[in-house]
């Protein structure tokens, strides 16, 4: 049992910490907002992403995979919702000086909502419930065990890209370059939706 949470926890750092949508806003709010104001979108993802394994592990989700249409719909909102993120991504100019700036980070509840419309991320709590189902002979501590794996990886995972972010921003010292990186992150968002329609 030991050989396999270890094997849970490798995975989750590596599928919390690879390039996706999540990681991308992550790194645009660490750069745009700093670390400390980003912290609400990091927990809304990562309360998300527990949540989605917990309800995967128990066994709730794979009754959501018997229905198709509700799947498209899942996807056709998590993709609109995305497309919507990434336009607002792009479109921003460089960071106004703190004392003018009215523009918020994305809020804990929309970090939360993020994760939740994100068929990837419904995927991805699928297939780790039945590649780890042995970790566990209740479905209930099943979830919980995935749930704080999760949880934690997503937490620390998307702490770097934050982090990473605040260190790109000390580069961007121009307009010009504010604007190809926030166009650069909104095109990496863009394209995360391709995961979910392939």
């Amino acid at each position: 049992m030991l050989d396999q949470l270890w094997a849970l926890v490798v995975f989750a750092l590596i599928a919390t910490g690879s390039p996706g949508g999540a990681t991308t806003l992550a790194t645009a709010s660490g750069a745009r907002f700093g670390y400390r104001r980003s912290i609400p979108l990091i927990l809304g993802i990562a309360f998300a992403l527990a949540g989605l394994v917990a309800v995967s592990g128990a066994g709730l989700a794979t009754s959501l995979q018997a229905m198709p249409l509700l799947e498209l719909g899942v996807k056709a909102v998590g993709s609109i919702y995305l497309l919507w993120l990434a336009a607002k991504v792009g479109l921003a100019g460089p960071p106004a000086p703190a004392q003018v700036d009215d523009e918020q980070p994305i809020s804990l509840f929309r970090g939360a909502m993020l994760l939740t419309v994100n068929p990837k991320a419904w995927a991805m709590a699928l297939g780790v419930a039945s590649s780890f189902a042995e970790l566990a002979n209740e479905p209930l501590l099943l979830g919980g065990i995935l749930a704080l794996v999760f949880g934690l990886s997503a937490l620390v995972s998307l702490t770097v890209w934050a982090l990473a972010g605040g260190l790109i921003a000390r580069c961007l010292s121009t307009d010009q370059h504010w604007h190809l990186f926030n166009g650069t992150m909104a095109v990496l968002l863009s394209a995360s939706i391709i995961q979910f329609w392939v």
